[in-house]
């Protein structure tokens, strides 16, 4: 081995929903598509475009130890619709093409990837760079907790390590880890042993939490038996599974590696999954029909004595391909004439492009979804304001983007009934609200609202807890990609029986 080992860097970052348009070429590049030496210069800025595994990874790699950086190519989208086959496979093509000989592969994907033609693009992906470096080559990969683990996948990668919460707020640290993994295989001192199981339970994203919850109480003791273990085991990864992609391996997934023996690491991986398995009737959550949160928004508006509440419009999460355009929920907040709400984020560029050209001040009859893009993004009509206009990216300051550069550019503030009433963010790059800079860029102060709508399902919390901690929060039964209500979709290749959808589902352990 070198003293500085070649360390090739790469990843295809997508969480795809089966039922939302498919994720084009164009959709990647809009957000970040990053080649060679970009990736670095990138992942070292004060403010990445990438995601925070990528500059978890090249930061800590800077700091340990001389390294030769091969970057080759990272891309990632907005959670979507299947990825464009052919965009994919040039991908993979420039990736594979340029690796050479290294000593290492750190591969920072999503996990939960459809393409047009394929279920398990990241198995594709993570199969054909070790038919490329061989099996001897330390093959280090991060995963969203939402991953959908494939055999495929968890037979091809040494190591895999996913988040550990949610709202993720650990990306870098996931980063910092895979590095040190990296170090240690490539000098010798790691020998990793993965056992990898699957259960057919595939949660309502609503109950993939980390704070507290079934899914909570399943990380933290597999952090736990970890610890009690006395380094026999490297890493522990309890995957909640993205259901929304109707693929055969969606579900959930519990991976567990050995520092160098495989028996340990099984042990604790059937005993992580017979937990979740026992426990399993808690991984379903009721939400607030829309009508009542309309209610209660208007019972804040008069009542300046209860609490502000954050509402998460979970059916149109962008953050799980949503479009960020349905109208249920702020059309009912205009018919009722509520009061002092704020909402965001509209994703209608074609109306944000209107008022930066009308400017601050102006007064006219919005077209909200003018030319409707799905069947959940319905033509809505309202007499507006321009309150604010921003034509500048920004820095997010809380939670899931604390640190990365985000360009909603142009954006702007509508206000709708008048001083007081609803005020619209409407945004031209389709973002989860996630952050209070959403709100914060164009001026809004969030502390005045009694009521603020989100189009999030969960990394909300972590960016509005100043203002909203958990008992202020409420998921309100939207429709739109990501309803929680599962029964409400046409499944097609989801592995059944499963629960929740399948009360009576059964499951026999492993007999390693």
């Amino acid at each position: 081995m070198a003293n500085a080992p070649r360390i090739a860097i790469c990843g295809i970052d997508l969480e795809s929903n089966a039922f939302s348009p498919p994720a084009t070429e164009a959709d990647f590049h809009k957000l970040c598509y990053l080649e060679g030496e970009a990736i670095l210069a990138d992942a070292r800025s004060a403010a990445p475009r990438c995601i925070a595994d990528v500059a978890g990874f090249v930061t800590t790699m800077d700091v340990t130890g001389p390294w030769t950086p091969v970057p080759r190519v990272y891309t990632h989208c907005h959670p979507w619709g299947p990825a464009d086959q052919a965009f994919f496979d040039r991908t993979v093509d420039k990736i594979i093409a340029g690796l050479g000989d290294v000593d290492a592969v750190f591969v920072a994907n999503h996990g939960a990837m459809l393409t047009t033609d394929s279920q398990d693009p990241d198995g594709d992906l993570l199969q054909r760079l070790r038919e490329a470096v061989g099996p001897d080559v330390a093959l280090v990969v991060t995963l969203d907790l939402h991953a959908n683990v494939s055999t495929r996948m968890a037979e091809a990668a040494d190591v895999l390590i996913a988040y550990q919460t949610n709202p993720h707020v650990d990306m870098f640290e996931r980063g910092e880890e895979a590095a040190h993994v990296v170090r240690g295989m490539i000098g010798g001192a790691l020998k990793p042993q993965s056992a990898f199981v699957k259960l057919p339970i595939a949660p309502p994203t609503t109950t993939l939490l980390t704070r507290e919850g079934p899914y909570a109480d399943l990380i933290d003791y597999g952090q736990r038996r970890k610890r009690e273990l006395g380094g026999a085991i490297l890493n522990v990864s309890v995957l909640g599974g993205f259901v929304f992609s109707d693929a055969p391996r969606a579900g959930m997934a519990v991976v567990v590696t050995g520092r160098t023996a495989l028996e340990p690491a099984q042990r604790l991986a059937r005993d992580i999954a017979e937990r979740a398995w026992a426990d399993r009737e808690r991984f379903q959550k009721p939400l607030m029909p829309v009508a009542e949160a309309v209610a209660g928004s208007l019972q804040r508006s008069v009542e300046p004595g209860l609490p502000a509440v954050i509402y998460a419009d979970s059916g149109d999460n962008p953050g799980g391909g949503g479009g960020g355009d349905t109208m249920e929920l702020l059309s009912a907040l205009v018919a009722a004439k509520a009061r002092g709400v704020l909402y965001g984020s509209f994703h209608d560029p074609a109306l944000a492009a209107e008022a930066l050209e009308r400017g601050v001040g102006a007064e006219f009859h919005a077209v909200f979804n003018r030319d409707p893009a799905t069947r959940f993004s319905q033509r809505f009509e309202a007499e507006v304001r321009v309150c604010a206009v921003s034509t500048d990216p920004f820095v997010g300051r809380l939670g899931l983007y604390a640190g990365m550069q985000i360009n909603t550019a142009p954006s702007c503030a509508l206000e709708i009934g008048g001083p007081g009433g609803i005020t619209v963010v409407v945004i031209s790059n389709r973002y989860q609200t996630a952050d209070p800079m959403f709100f914060e860029h164009l001026g809004l102060d969030i502390a005045m609202a009694r009521t603020v709508c989100v189009k999030s399902r969960g990394h909300f919390r972590t960016g509005f807890e100043p203002w909203f901690p958990p008992e202020q929060v409420v998921e309100a039964d939207t429709e739109g990609f990501t309803s929680p209500v599962l029964s409400r979709f046409d499944w097609m290749d989801l592995p059944r029986p499963v629960f929740p959808l399948d009360q009576d589902t059964d499951w026999v352990p492993p007999n390693w």
